[in-house]
């Protein structure tokens, strides 16, 4: 017997997500359901899928609980689970907003990333505290044809290795995860984001995000070129004691992302409710087998 599920679409600087609503974790989403939703042709479309879900109901979540009602199950495109996503975290809280399970102001949100806080302001913003980066020891070369750049290794809770490059035309197609050497930096694989400058604090970027190909936006891939730039800079804000603020230009938008003194990054931006529907598990189920 064939039952409707609810599902909303929304996007963060045009990284974007399927959102289905599961409070008390009854859905079963293996990878192939979740790669199937986010296909662009034979299903919703969509970056990567937003799993909805209380965090007491779920067993990854249950310890976050007491400090976050709702646990961000989130999945890559291809079905694969992710640690965190920042743009999603984004989306994630204004589809809490739109249901009714938050208002503006201060929300936390857990993920496997651990528990991130947020704020939604009135102008539509949303800011999200994504914790501190890691900056694992370690020389990293990335490579797209016959160039190749050193790059610098950030952990965002999910990894990260931001190359400087003249030009965002020499990222190539992003279709495929670009080589890095060594291989051992990221057993599970990686996000690279591409960078070159736009002036004084001011980047633009392209990032091929693991599981997904390329994407319009990457919410802890702009936190991690900005920690790269502030680095590069000289600006190292636990060095200066000054916070460091980035712009950083995505194909999809602009992220603005502040560095402070303790390490504590906070990234703000947009995130939209696009449409909202249903989707007939009999189809779904029919697609799989």
């Amino acid at each position: 017997m064939s039952t409707r599920i609810a599902f909303l679409k929304g996007h963060g600087t045009e990284n974007d997500f399927v959102i289905v609503p599961d409070p008390e974790n009854a859905l079963d989403l293996p990878p192939a359901a979740v790669a199937v939703l986010c296909d662009r042709r034979a299903g919703v479309g969509g970056d990567g899928l937003l799993h909805v879900v209380r965090s007491a109901a779920h067993p990854e979540a249950r310890g976050m609980a007491a400090e976050a009602e709702w646990f961000m199950d989130y999945r890559n495109g291809d079905g694969s689970v992710a640690e965190m996503c920042g743009n999603g975290v984004r989306v994630f809280a204004r589809y809490l907003q739109r249901a009714g399970h938050a208002a503006e102001g201060d929300l936390a949100i857990a993920t496997r990333g651990g528990v991130k806080h947020v704020h939604l302001a009135k102008n539509g913003d949303v800011t999200v505290g994504m914790g501190r980066a890691g900056l694992p020891e370690g020389d990293v070369v990335v490579s797209v044809g016959e160039r190749s750049w050193p790059a610098r290794n950030v952990n965002m809770g999910n990894p990260h290795a931001v190359a400087f490059v003249a030009d965002l035309a020499h990222a190539g197609d992003l279709y495929t995860p670009p080589p890095h050497e060594p291989a051992s930096a990221y057993p599970d694989g990686v996000n690279v984001e591409f960078v070159v400058d736009r002036g004084p604090c001011h980047v633009a970027m392209r990032v091929h995000e693991r599981g997904s190909g390329e994407t319009r936006s990457c919410g802890t891939g702009a936190c991690a070129v900005a920690v790269a730039t502030a680095r590069r800079d000289g600006t190292d804000p636990a060095v200066t004691g000054t916070p460091a603020t980035y712009t950083v230009d995505v194909p999809g938008g602009t992220l603005v992302i502040t560095e402070h003194p303790d390490g504590g990054i906070e990234m703000t931006g947009p995130a939209v409710i696009v449409a909202e529907g249903e989707f007939d598990s009999a189809w779904l189920e029919g697609v799989l087998a």
